[in-house]
């Protein structure tokens, strides 16, 4: 097949991530970059660094690349199959609609949107638009969260009984004038937290009921937060997500997930042990799922999508609006001392 051609919109840490991902994925081709300002265009990464991942240089060879700093232009390039758009989160809406209009599929950074009520509006557009929308809620294609995920499906040490989710970092020190303004970000609990939120919806099926309690911090949001999910089967769900930690803590992400019959539990603090099962009358076990991580993981699908002209099952367009609501109804419960029911 014919590889997917791709535009990559923004230049910072969320793009140098894609990149490296995008190495591994010969079905891809990157085609074009695109930022406003002009920073990057010249297919220098090496200055760039985020909380995640590998901290080798990025250098793109630029001979086949075409550099716009205009998205209209760089839309209305025929050669450009799909656009994968990394750049704030204030931008993502606008950006993923006009991509979608000019007959582009979409992969864009989480949130996919700002609100939850443009977030539909984009699965809306995609419907009409034939093209392919999917948010890049890279956790569920991370092996250990794969794995997780597969064994409260199959429930192979029986049903769950409880679960625990954690996401904290210190503030970012990154696209400060981004992350640090709420109204643009929707702090950590719309830029963080929601992996985890999409990550219950994704486990459990939509919550019924959201508890949540939270404080501000750095962003003028919430930038620390702890929820209780109210789920169909009946176990006891929380996740707790935060920017709050002080400088020098870093970023640290874990799960702990009691079924009847065992105890699953991920620190990725432990490094090469960083998944561990626990099992009545047999010694603990480090478990190291195979597979890419899951910026490569999203990647994979969504170019294996567009050859096959198959919608993504992995994650849809529908899940992203659904994990924007769902932060939404969070804070909503925060702000009211409440329970909020989702519908």
């Amino acid at each position: 097949m014919n590889p997917v051609r791709v535009g990559i919109v923004g230049t910072g840490f969320m793009a140098v991530a894609h990149l490296r991902a995008l190495r591994q994925v010969p079905a891809v081709r990157v085609a074009a970059l695109c930022n406003p300002s002009g920073r990057h265009l010249d297919g220098d990464f090496s200055g760039v660094s985020g909380n995640v991942g590998t901290t080798d240089p990025v250098r793109l060879d630029m001979r086949e690349v075409r550099a716009y700093r205009d998205l209209d232009a760089m839309l209305g390039n025929p050669d450009i199959d799909a656009v994968d758009i990394t750049t704030p989160t204030d931008c993502h809406y606008g950006q993923s609609l006009a991509a979608l209009r000019a007959g582009k599929h979409v992969l864009v950074e989480k949130p996919m949107a700002r609100t939850g009520a443009q977030a539909r509006e984009l699965v809306t557009e995609a419907e009409s638009s034939g093209r392919f929308l999917m948010p890049a809620m890279c956790l569920r294609f991370w092996p250990e969260w794969a794995w997780v995920k597969a064994a409260i499906a199959d429930q192979r040490f029986g049903p769950v009984r409880s679960a625990r989710f954690r996401r904290v970092a210190e503030p970012p020190a990154w696209g400060r004038s981004h992350f640090m303004d709420a109204g643009k970000s929707g702090g950590a609990l719309l830029d963080l937290h929601i992996h985890d939120a999409d990550f219950v919806s994704h486990c459990f099926g939509r919550p019924r009921r959201v508890s949540a309690l939270g404080h501000p911090f750095v962003s003028g949001g919430i930038d620390h937060v702890v929820t209780q999910y109210e789920v169909a089967c009946g176990a006891v769900v929380h996740a707790e997500g935060s920017w709050a930690m002080a400088r020098g803590f870093g970023f640290n992400m874990s799960y702990t997930v009691n079924f009847d019959r065992a105890t699953a539990d991920y620190d990725l603090s432990r490094g090469a042990e960083a998944l561990k099962l626990f099992e009545p009358e047999r010694p603990p076990q480090v478990l190291c799922p195979g597979g890419p991580d899951g910026y490569t993981g999203q990647w994979l699908h969504f170019a294996e999508c567009i050859q096959n002209g198959l919608p993504p099952r992995v994650v849809t367009a529908q899940d992203g609006a659904g994990a924007v609501e769902l932060c939404e109804a969070e804070l909503k419960s925060i702000e009211s001392g409440a329970p909020v029911a989702l519908d």
